[in-house]
């Protein structure tokens, strides 16, 4: 069974809607469940289970299910079985490795297009982090950490790379989930402040430092 979805997607069929649609809906509000932690890791699934939960029928649910597959967000095993990822220290390792060398070449090429409104605009989802901090509210968090990331590097025009980031996101997005609701409430902005100095300055030793940083420092602690 399904934990109860936080995103209340809108049923589909009553209007009409393809199956086509209905399959894009269910790969995406599950998609952003996964990738934002709002699924622990090894949550068994069914196709019967998320078609309810999402108001369609197995075969867009079936579809969703085989693309988020192939991108990591779902393990399928030969039998059938469908889980949320639960992954051992070398699998978080190994996709902590490929943030930092993703990550901080993304950062780089935004950088010579940071102005002071995007930094601007960083503040301002970092004063939201800080709101979910506050209100221990974790899927909040890492979807709006996750902004963060993301609004720097739109700016660096290397959609391929991001996208390759995205995918890594999403296979760990369970395992964040974890993380985060064990790990002590230190000052968890610290390293996105770094980055905002360093944007500001121009420096990209620097930028490349705080965001490699930012984006292993906590994985680090699973895998410790």
């Amino acid at each position: 069974m399904m934990t109860p979805d936080p995103i209340q997607p809108t049923p589909s069929g009553a209007g009409g809607e393809t199956s086509l649609a209905a399959h894009e809906q269910v790969y995406r509000n599950l998609r952003s469940q996964i990738m934002f932690g709002e699924l622990d890791p090894g949550l068994p699934l069914t196709i019967r289970g998320i078609g309810k939960a999402f108001g369609v029928s197995m075969t867009p649910a079936r579809e969703a299910v085989r693309r988020l597959a192939a991108e990591g967000a779902l393990t399928l095993s030969s039998s059938g079985r469908i889980s949320t990822p639960n992954l051992g220290p070398e699998r978080i390792e190994e996709l902590a490795a490929l943030r930092a060398l993703l990550e901080p070449e993304l950062a780089a090429r935004a950088l010579p297009r940071a102005h002071m409104a995007l930094i601007e605009r960083l503040r301002m989802i970092n004063g939201r982090i800080a709101e979910h901090v506050a209100k221990n509210d974790i899927a909040g968090y890492i979807r709006t950490n996750l902004e963060f990331h993301r609004t720097i590097y739109l700016r660096a025009q290397a959609p391929a790379m991001l996208a390759l980031a995205e995918t890594v996101w999403l296979q760990l997005g369970p395992t964040m989930r974890v993380l985060y609701m064990s790990r002590t409430r230190t000052d968890l902005q610290k390293h996105h402040r770094m980055i905002l100095a360093t944007l500001a300055a121009g420096d990209e030793p620097g930028l490349r430092l705080a965001v490699r940083t930012d984006v292993t420092q906590g994985l680090k602690m699973l895998v410790g």
